[in-house]
């Protein structure tokens, strides 16, 4: 099973790709971010991150979707942020991937068992759970990474032993 973890903004969308299996640790596939340009218009700047959802839903082929609810953002960031969780949410539901949504204390405590921990200690998390050398960046990456284990944690712990 794949799941796509998302950590949405406009500026900014980080992406990461985990396969899965009730067996096996987590395996990292992929991630990365989505950048648009500042000096584009919204419009475009929207279109841009349509495209390129598309695009790694296509290639990426996930499972599960997870991405990040909306908490408490600033109030300069959070319209901008709804405009790229709406465009995210149409690419979803255009191939018919209802996402799991989880908030940050949720990933928090899914990865380090506090949920007030810091980013560090969450990125930390990523490194351990998925064997990696080093914290994947930018930030946004492991936050995406973060958002797609909480949704594999929280699928483990209703499975069957």
């Amino acid at each position: 099973m794949k799941i796509l973890g998302l950590d949405p903004g406009i500026a900014t969308t980080g992406f990461g790709l985990i396969e899965v299996d009730f067996k096996c640790p987590p395996r990292l596939l992929d991630y990365g971010i989505i950048q648009t340009d500042k000096d584009l218009p919204i419009g475009a700047r929207l279109a841009v991150l349509y495209a390129d959802m598309e695009t790694i839903l296509t290639k990426g082929k996930p499972t599960i979707v997870s991405l990040e609810k909306l908490f408490f953002y600033r109030m300069g960031n959070l319209i901008p942020v709804a405009q790229a969780r709406g465009v995210i949410l149409l690419a979803l539901a255009q191939q018919q991937i209802i996402p799991r949504e989880y908030s940050p204390p949720q990933v928090k405590l899914a990865l380090t068992g506090y949920g007030k921990a810091s980013k560090g200690e969450v990125q930390e998390a990523v490194v351990r759970e998925l064997n990696l050398d080093r914290i994947p960046r930018p930030d946004d990456c492991a936050d995406a990474l973060a958002i797609a284990l909480t949704c594999w944690f929280s699928s483990t712990a209703s499975a069957p032993l």
